[in-house]
């Protein structure tokens, strides 16, 4: 197989592994709802997303402070945390509760703390994909029924300009985002376009696009350093040894997914174990398009923002799955 291929199979990947997060968000939504884990009381509040946005904010100055000050190691015990937490969300609807003490699921308790110790132990590329995914799925249905159709569509749209800002203007994210591409934490999502290729022993030591919640990121195979913001041309023989995209990228437009079928009762699509309607749909499919126009830029080899494509196909694509349900177009924008 050569390596163009190679790196096609691998942009099928990626589109799988996001996919699985929209997917596994969907097949989330009615457990969450029933176990009422709703963050929020009013979803419909628009300042909702002003409070969230301001959270990342925050969130982004002090993972810079961390890295500045050698702190490195809170980032890595809390996203570890979170990662356990989501996970345990995530299995206590899918594990059965053949084993409980109290109310608690002990088998999903067991499978999460799994997790957790697979990230401290073993943090290679498939184990952080496979956290990457029900992290995704978890936080997109949590943030999904959090957020009502117009939160959503501010919480993305604000997300996607301050990605571009963010990557092409202040390019703290890929100072961020080359902090943390040491931790071997999920953050992003890794697929080799190499069976040889393993995260734990690649050094990645440049500043790069990937960054925990949204940038998107190519590894020159030659000698493990990512492209920097600079980087106008790919490797001179192109090859590379895996392709990383922020799992950001996946969760973000997956929660406007998640809010279409959860507060939109036209256009319901039969599926079986998901909840999925037309302008759940749209979203979908509006988020591959943006993420395959994504991935052809980043293979060129310079860094870029992922929400701006990503954002705007979902919400592209959104808004044509409301129309077709016949949903007016100022209730599609929550107004």
């Amino acid at each position: 197989m050569d390596h163009r291929t190679r790196v096609l199979a691998a942009v099928g990947t990626t589109a799988l592994l996001f996919l699985a997060v929209q997917l596994g968000a969907l097949a989330l939504i009615e457990p969450f709802h029933d176990a009422d884990r709703q963050a929020v009381e009013d979803p419909e509040n628009p300042t909702n997303s002003l409070v969230y946005f301001a959270v990342i904010l925050v969130a982004t100055g002090l993972m810079l402070a961390t890295f500045r000050y050698d702190l490195e190691w809170i980032i890595r015990a809390l996203v570890v945390g979170v990662s356990v937490m989501l996970a345990w969300f995530v299995f206590t609807e899918f594990v059965p509760p053949v084993l409980t003490a109290g109310s608690v699921n002990v088998l999903a308790v067991g499978a999460a703390l799994g997790i957790g110790a697979a990230l401290v132990l073993y943090p290679e590329w498939y184990v952080l994909d496979l956290t990457g995914v029900l992290m995704g799925a978890g936080a997109a249905a949590l943030f999904g029924i959090s957020f009502g159709l117009l939160p959503a569509l501010l919480l993305l749209t604000a997300l996607a300009i301050y990605d571009a800002i963010s990557v092409y203007r202040t390019e703290h994210m890929l100072d961020l985002a080359a902090g943390v591409m040491d931790l071997k934490i999920p953050v992003v999502l890794v697929v080799p376009t190499t069976l040889s290729y393993s995260y734990l022993e690649d050094d990645v030591d440049a500043e790069s696009e990937a960054a925990p919640e949204s940038e998107t990121e190519q590894l020159n195979g030659d000698d493990g350093a990512s492209p920097t913001a600079d980087a106008d041309e790919p490797p001179a023989d192109g090859s590379r040894d895996a392709l990383f995209i922020g799992l950001g990228d996946a969760i973000i437009p997956t929660i406007l997914v998640a809010s279409a079928a959860y507060f939109i009762e036209a256009g319901t699509l039969e599926v079986p174990w998901i909840a999925l309607n037309l302008p759940a749909l749209g979203a979908i499919v509006g988020t591959l398009a943006g993420l395959v126009v994504l991935m052809g830029m980043v293979l060129k080899g310079r860094p870029h923002a992922g929400l701006p494509l990503l954002n705007g196909g979902a919400i592209g694509g959104y808004l044509l799955g409301a129309l077709a349900s016949g949903v007016p177009i100022a209730t599609a924008l929550g107004l």
